[in-house]
């Protein structure tokens, strides 16, 4: 026998017990959380390597069973190929299971990190550990991991689904027998039993429940799964949240409710086994009270995670960027390492469109749209927001440098001119300063729109480091008014101010502002805590940065921009100055309605009305981007563009659903809770399952009640309509009261 399964034993030592059959084997894969914490680890958490279950494929156990130490070989070889490009893996695969038979292959499976195999052979008699792993080696013409030669070594195991060979022979008994007669010392204590009925695939509405108990521990519990000490109270709770989507059955919560008294085998003493079922029992004994608060959250949360795989990323990974970009775009992030290049490729288009001056483009629907981009990048602290600048800063230097003699201009004629009553000319009209720093007043601002608009519809830009830094473009210094700003220069819409007095700044026209600004997660959801429901968010162009724990250990090193740059960047920017006029393509109006219908089906699929919402204008963001890119290329559509805008929707997508997916779909069906009926019916019909004191009254108020109430809630309890959870806080409705009023 040569696949033997490894635990700890009494005194955390690593023990070793043999896996008789393929059944058996397929089940140590499969079990647990094994493949959750498999997809976790290839989206970044290495963390939880440690968690998976381990096998050792080239040694015996010593002859109590230990694995420490052992220095008796068994009769295959365990060998590990790491870090392989993922270019490379196809082509390594293919090799290992073309050259099976002179190998003598009994196993093979990807490693949980997804950029590597672990395979199995039979062992050379002839030669040693380590001749065994070069003679394999030079046959396969790959490098093995050279940490993993040790016999003792044990391999990380994968999921059924990264096994792509096995070969039952691995499992023959007469292979240990030859090796060491002693291996039937192994112990396998007769007082162990395993969970009844376990089924790891059981699932709620197409929602695995391993998944369902993940999330709840990771809202409710830190991540953390109970331990000796809480367990009795945590998985008493944990069965009373989830108990009404098991049909309130024991059989069903036994089949979901991992056994936390269990050791890292799955087995447990059968007094552990009793106290688990009794706590289960315990929890089906508490009164009902409907759906927990607790456990909408965590559907509705899993819900958002989903929406997040819609965008074609994973929930720590986001989309990921053509392998072949648009020439503009590739020059513009050749110089950054390649977890930058995303936020670098997004972030350039406010400088980029910008430079668009009496340029519209019409959309599928045949509105008419200007080159409105206002980026906002979200990242951790320290993780490297500022790469945008040195782009952006050279895709805005020729504004840049025509905006100087402007601005002087400017300040001469208000030397001349202090005040009204001093007034000796008015102020030159040909007055343009597009780039505006990020502290200005009411009149300033209005001014530059004018300005901006009279001197060839162009485009105003502001670049901050922090986006609080945006509420000081205007006198009133307010979020609200920056999130108004928003949704005007999206649309392009009338904005500016009139007065009366003669040396006041009067003036309206279309607002065309373009900017970046970058944030933190926390600073994100807090700066658009009122904004995600009204369209502000929907209209921004979102995105962040990524960097695993391996790209943190090493220093980025930036390209270098100099003249070379800078002439290779003049062609796409004249070309951008250029244009004028109305512009069309018939290519890039195509793919935005592919995008549509797509995006409306994986709403659909995912059931988010958050993704839906997003979708509308990341579709007109993508396109304009699109168009951007067709102008700057000479009026050349490639595809290379379409696989740009497709992914860079996606990816504005992703972030959108990441930092606020949730809270968009909280608002959303709270609306339809409140909306779903309608004509005069009884307060209690009008509000949700599970309320609070505070939606009670506010519903009074709305009804035009007057008042606490308190009397109406006692005697809704007292007739058995609806209960009060202490744990959450909340009035839930009963069972009685939906039997009763069901048909209404």
């Amino acid at each position: 026998m040569s696949v033997h399964y490894i635990y700890k034993g009494n005194g955390g030592a690593k023990m070793m017990r043999p896996v008789p059959n393929r059944e058996e084997y397929l089940k140590l894969r499969n079990g647990g959380f094994q493949r959750e914490n498999v997809a976790r680890i290839r989206q970044g958490d290495e963390a939880l390597k440690s968690s998976l279950v381990q096998m050792n494929y080239s040694c015996l156990p010593n002859d109590d069973g230990t694995l420490k130490g052992s220095k008796r070989m068994s009769t295959t070889v365990g060998m590990d190929i790491d870090h392989l490009k993922a270019e490379e893996m196809p082509v390594v695969r293919e090799r290992i299971l073309s050259k099976k038979d002179e190998l003598g292959l009994l196993m093979l499976e990807e490693s949980a990190r997804g950029a590597g195999y672990h395979l199995v052979f039979k062992r050379r008699a002839d030669l040693d550990q380590v001749g065994n792993l070069k003679w394999a080696s030079d046959l396969l013409e790959v490098a093995y991991d050279a940490q993993a030669k040790d016999i003792t070594r044990v391999f990380f195991t994968t999921t059924e689904a990264e096994l792509i060979y096995l070969d039952d022979e691995i499992f023959e008994t007469v292979a240990v027998s030859q090796c060491c007669s002693s291996q039937e010392a192994s112990p396998q204590p007769s007082d162990l039993k395993h969970q009844p009925s376990f089924d790891p695939e059981a699932r709620y509405n197409g929602v695995l429940f391993k998944d369902i108990i993940a999330k709840y521990w990771e809202l409710f519990n830190g991540g953390k799964e109970p331990v000796e000490g809480d367990r009795n109270v945590l998985t008493f709770e944990l069965a009373v949240t989830i108990r009404s989507i098991c049909g309130y059955s024991l059989e069903q919560l036994m089949q979901v409710v991992p056994n936390y008294w269990a050791k890292s085998d799955g087995s447990c003493t059968a007094e552990d086994l009793a106290e688990w079922r009794k706590t289960l029992e315990n929890a089906l004994k508490e009164p009902r009270k409907g759906m927990p608060y607790r456990l909408k959250q965590v559907l509705q949360a899993l819900k958002s995670q989903q929406a997040v795989k819609a965008c074609g990323g994973t929930l720590t990974t986001p989309p990921p960027m053509p392998k072949k970009l648009p020439p503009l775009i590739r020059l513009l992030t050749k110089n950054v390492p390649w977890f930058y290049k995303p936020a670098v490729a997004n972030a350039v288009f406010p400088g980029l469109g910008a430079h668009l001056h009496g340029v519209k483009f019409r959309y599928w629907d045949n509105v008419e749209h200007e080159a409105t981009f206002m980026n906002v990048l979200i990242g951790r602290q320290s993780i490297g927001k500022g790469t945008i600048k040195k782009p952006i800063e050279y895709i805005m230097e020729d504004i840049k440098q025509r905006d100087q003699p402007n601005r002087q201009r400017e300040a001469e004629w208000k030397q001349k001119n202090p005040g009204a009553k001093q007034k000796k000319d008015p102020r030159p009209t040909d007055i343009c300063i597009q780039m505006l720093i990020d502290n200005l007043t009411d009149a300033v601002f209005n001014q530059r729109i004018v300005d901006a608009n009279n001197n060839g519809q162009r485009f105003i830009y502001t670049i901050v480091d922090e986006i609080e830094g945006l509420k000081k473009v205007t006198s009133k210094g307010t979020v609200d008014e920056v999130g108004l700003l928003i949704r005007k220069a999206f649309d392009n819409s009338d904005a500016g101010q009139e007065r009366v007095g003669a040396d006041s700044v009067s003036g309206i026209a279309p607002l065309r502002w373009n900017f970046n600004a970058s944030t933190t997660p926390p600073n994100a959801k807090k700066f658009f805590l009122r904004m995600v429901n009204d369209g502000t968010v929907s209209r921004l162009d979102v995105s962040t940065i990524i960097r695993t724990d391996e790209d943190d250990d090493a220093e980025p090193i930036l390209g270098i921009y100099d003249h070379t740059f800078a002439q290779e960047l003049k062609p796409y920017i004249d070309r951008l100055e250029a244009a004028n006029g109305l512009i069309e393509c018939p290519q890039s109006k195509k793919l935005s309605l592919e995008m549509k219908q797509e995006n409306k089906d994986a709403a659909k699929l995912y059931e988010s009305e958050a993704y839906r919402g997003f979708s509308y204008r990341a579709n007109v963001i993508a396109w304009l981007k699109g168009m951007v890119l067709y102008v700057a290329h000479g009026y050349k559509w490639s595809k290379e563009i379409a696989d740009f805008v497709r992914w860079t929707q996606q990816y504005n997508l992703w972030c959108k659903m990441l930092y606020f997916g949730q809270q968009l779909e909280k608002e959303l069906r709270e609306e339809v809770e409140i909306q779903r009926q309608s004509g005069p019916q009884n307060l209690l019909e009008l509000l949700p399952d599970e309320f609070t004191k505070d939606q009670y009254r506010q519903m009074r108020q709305q009804q035009g009640k007057t008042g606490s109430g308190d009397s109406t809630l006692r005697s809704w309890q007292s007739r058995g309509y609806i209960v009060y959870d202490e744990v959450s806080g909340r009035y839930c409705k009963t069972e009685e009261y939906k039997k009763k009023f069901s048909s209404n």
